[in-house]
């Protein structure tokens, strides 16, 4: 990961499209840097959801495995919770969270959970088309005793599992700072250690939960509106996070 430094922002080359969800208006388009002269270029994407196996040559999918790459390469051969949050609203950091849960999907030596910790905007189960019927992550958080497998619900996708966030919550950062939060990630990870594990969290902007959840992720993933995020904005949401656990930021920029 290249540093950010206050008047010469350097960014790491994560890159993933993005597309129309809660957090995002459709119809954006991947930015990255190019290797000469560190400028910003767009890319164009296609509208769509979710990524593909059968598209591996198309570009958005080859971001997410590169994104994919780059944590496994930090990571060395221990599984790991990944936190996906936006600089501000409406970057498509969800899109982002769930795509790059799909790519870890791809590979059929691993599985990928999406846990939706957005708790004010939840989107993931309508993303998935899931019906919560059995509840979410505060359900359980609040009432154990039903059991973690109630609330992890199949995505259509082979190896990939989604817990929705549940009932929506106000304080939501009395929950994620909470024992009980942290031994659930632990006891999930650690079950198979095959399993990778995404956190969906809020922005950065606005509220205190995106710092909180860091806390009990390895790596954070920051997704930055490009045109809408300025510099001094990126920088500051980048100083809520350990250097050692920043992946790498997304850029998405609207047409």
């Amino acid at each position: 990961m290249n540093k950010l430094a206050a008047d010469n922002i350097e960014i790491g080359d994560v890159v993933a499209p993005h597309h129309g969800d809660a957090h995002g208006a459709p119809g954006h388009s991947i930015a990255r840097m190019r290797e000469a002269g560190g400028s910003l270029a767009p890319l164009d994407c296609e509208r769509k959801r979710l990524i593909h196996r059968e598209e591996s040559v198309r570009q958005h999918s080859d971001a997410f495995r590169g994104i994919r790459t780059r944590l496994l390469e930090m990571a060395g051969d221990s599984n790991f919770v990944t936190l996906v949050v936006a600089v501000s609203p409406r970057s498509g950091s969800s899109f982002v969270a769930r795509n790059l849960a799909t790519a870890f999907a791809f590979d059929e030596s691993k599985t990928s959970l999406l846990v939706d910790c957005n708790l004010r905007y939840p989107n993931q189960h309508r993303a998935f088309g899931v019906e919560p019927s059995s509840g979410g992550l505060i359900d359980f958080l609040e009432h154990p005793s039903r059991g973690i497998a109630s609330i992890m619900y199949p995505t259509g996708v082979p190896r990939l599992r989604l817990i929705p966030s549940g009932k929506s919550r106000e304080n939501s950062g009395e929950y994620f700072s909470s024992f009980r939060m942290r031994a659930v990630l632990d006891s999930l990870r650690c079950r198979y250690s095959d399993r990778y594990l995404f956190l969906d969290g809020p922005p950065v902007k606005g509220s205190p939960d995106a710092r909180i959840l860091s806390d009990l992720a390895d790596f954070v993933v920051i997704v930055a509106g490009y045109g809408r995020d300025t510099p001094a904005s990126i920088n500051q949401a980048v100083a809520n996070f350990d250097p050692a656990k920043l992946a790498g930021v997304v850029f998405n920029q609207s047409p």
